[in-house]
């Protein structure tokens, strides 16, 4: 069954909607006025309009012509001057009425008049409303005095009205006002989860190669003396994680200049982007720098979304990193599993581990495993850390499988 669509929804009558949306609102005022001052002179809407006097009716003449157009005219100011605008239009329907000049579409002005001022005004709200509120009672009282038919009971119902339009401007002004502030704080909410992302992939790629390059130039230092034909070698390594850091921050600097996921999705074909296909090169770097580890896969391999394959590496970075600084030297096993609907990844360490978790309360792990935690957690997967009981440290994380569609 195919759902009806509203007259202005449809794509014809849209974008003519939209551009003129878009148009300056003064433009938009200002035609606003000229439609209305037009209407003001069509006989056949002359008995629709604002009328409170009831006075005898004066024939028109150009005095009662110059008051039709102050009615009209100043509602191309309604937004930018919403006060000037409403005490221009106010004092001329007041006079036109006091005169018994005939009733024109050209009253209506001073409807949108009020609506404007509830909705656009923004100092001086109660003195304004309060001056308006002074300006009718004196309208009030020289109508009577020039012999209006009304009644008290006939002046208090206009009232109402008057205000009943003044506070429907009101309530879309509270109303904007309010969406304002949740624009705001949701604009103020992504800088703050941008920010923590930022934070947790500068973290990941400089802890994890600074540790290894740490690591590396302490045993390069310490075969000065034992084996000095080797010490090449350990230079060599910090050198090539120094090149592999400065590829990582590269990615990110290039994540962060582009904008969308398809920017991601390019820098990940062109070969920057970590993945669990480089999670070898890790496995490397670590044993690199003096950690034996063992890295095993379960499963079929396929090419997964940019943010899963993402996950999964800094998952096993993280897992290495702490090894290499809380368990230097102790056996390590990396196994990843390759599910149809999740990535398994388990990273355990031997032997007695001065692990993040004994150095501050809460939830296991510092930093980088909370980092790891809430980007895990985003993906809809769990990422468990902690001491094992037999000895060691071990890291476990269930991602979703999201593979890409070929």
């Amino acid at each position: 069954m195919m759902s009806r669509q509203a007259p202005w929804s449809l794509p014809p009558l849209r974008a003519p909607l939209d551009r003129w949306q878009e148009r300056d609102a003064f433009l938009r005022d200002g035609v606003l006025a000229l439609a209305l001052t037009l209407l003001a002179f069509v006989p056949t809407l002359s008995h629709i309009g604002a009328q409170i006097g009831d006075l005898p009716e004066r024939p028109a003449n150009e005095l009662g012509v110059g008051l039709v157009l102050a009615q009209t005219l100043p509602l191309a100011l309604r937004r930018r001057w919403p006060a000037a605008c409403l005490a221009g239009v106010a004092g001329a329907f007041a006079v036109h009425q006091a005169l018994g000049f005939a009733t024109t579409f050209a009253s209506v002005g001073l409807y949108l008049a009020l609506y404007s001022a509830g909705a656009h005004q923004v100092r001086f709200r109660h003195g304004l409303a309060v001056v308006a509120s002074v300006g009718y009672a004196v309208l009030a009282v020289v109508l009577d005095r020039l012999g209006s038919p009304q009644s008290m009971p006939d002046y208090l119902a206009f009232s109402l009205v008057l205000a009943a339009v003044w506070l429907v401007g009101s309530t879309v002004r509270t109303r904007r006002r309010e969406e304002a502030g949740r624009r705001r704080l949701a604009a103020e909410t992504a800088t703050a989860a941008e920010r923590a992302r930022i934070a947790r992939e500068l973290h990941d790629v400089v802890t994890h190669h600074v540790t290894a390059m740490v690591v590396q130039a302490d045993a390069a230092q310490f075969l000065l003396t034992s084996a000095p034909e080797r010490v090449g070698e350990g230079l060599t390594a910090v050198s090539d994680t120094g090149r592999r850091a400065l590829t990582e921050l590269r990615y990110l600097l290039g994540v962060l200049e582009a904008t969308g996921e398809s920017a991601s999705a390019d820098l990940a074909r062109a070969g920057r982007a970590p993945a669990l296909g480089r999670v070898g090169d890790l496995v490397e770097q670590a044993r690199g720098s003096g950690q034996p580890v063992e890295f095993g896969e379960q499963g079929e391999r396929r090419p997964q979304s940019v943010d899963v394959e993402l996950a999964a590496y800094r998952v096993v970075q993280e897992a290495l990193t702490n090894a290499m600084k809380y368990a230097t030297g102790k056996p390590t096993r990396v196994l990843l599993r390759h599910g149809d609907q999740h990535i398994g990844i388990e990273v355990t360490t031997d032997g007695p581990v001065a692990a993040p978790v004994t150095r501050k309360p809460g939830p296991a792990g510092g930093r980088g495993l909370a980092g790891l935690r809430a980007r895990v957690r985003m993906l809809d997967g769990e990422l468990e850390a902690g001491p094992r009981p037999e000895g060691g440290f071990e890291v476990r994380a269930t991602i979703p499988s999201k593979p890409l569609q070929e």
